[in-house]
């Protein structure tokens, strides 16, 4: 239940802190802008505790899962908890760097036109950090994500179909993130892979919490 809980709850906190002002895989250009952030520094503050907050759950998430399926295997278990983890961690490590973004920010208000052009440069050296980071971080999820899947394919935990969907979803999804870093223009299969495993994430959230109630 508190597994299903969670899956939810990343979703929610991810869309909260979007709705703030953050972007997990915005364009350069119009993502974070410096003055938006000195007019709108509560904003900022809050998209950016959401983010960090929902990284923080996917670790939990984990080890949930770690706890409530282990007895099926032990080995898809491990593999699954030690890569979403890591997930988790390089995207919170990474956000120190984002958050110098409101110190940049307070600067650009008073900074003359030369100043602003390197504030400039350097927010768009900091997106480009959380882009690739975010990017290389999606490896992890793709692949802890099959790990639980293929364990509710084998061992029947749930409706069979969710295990597969959530297969099938991690495998475009990956596909799509390998093309963006050959290919950053193409992005339909990662935006279609995307929405898969949001539809996926909510059916089994939602389904985590069902079962555990009749059962």
């Amino acid at each position: 239940m508190l597994s299903g809980f969670l899956f939810l709850l990343i979703i929610v906190t991810n869309l909260a802190s979007n709705r703030f002002g953050y972007q997990t895989f915005g364009d350069l250009e119009k993502e974070a802008k410096l003055i938006k952030i000195s007019k709108y520094p509560k904003k900022f503050k809050i998209s950016y505790f959401l983010i960090l907050i929902e990284h923080f759950i996917i670790i939990l998430l984990a080890f949930t899962l770690f706890f409530a399926f282990n007895i099926y295997n032990i080995v898809l278990a491990i593999i699954w908890t030690i890569i979403r983890s890591i997930e988790g961690l390089l995207q919170i490590y990474n956000k120190k760097n984002y958050w110098g973004l409101y110190n940049i920010a307070k600067k650009y208000s008073t900074a003359n036109d030369s100043e602003k052009k390197s504030l400039e440069e350097l927010r768009i050296s900091i997106l480009k950090s959380k882009m690739s980071n975010f990017m290389f971080a999606q490896i992890f999820f793709s692949i802890g994500t099959i790990s639980y899947s293929i364990l509710f394919v084998v061992y029947d935990i749930i409706p069979v179909f969710i295990g597969w969907f959530g297969i099938v979803a991690s495998i475009i999804y990956g596909l799509g993130n390998g093309i963006i870093f050959v290919k950053p223009d193409i992005k339909v299969l990662w935006n279609l892979g995307g929405l898969l495993i949001l539809i996926f994430e909510i059916i089994l959230g939602g389904s985590l919490i069902y079962y555990s109630i009749i059962l």
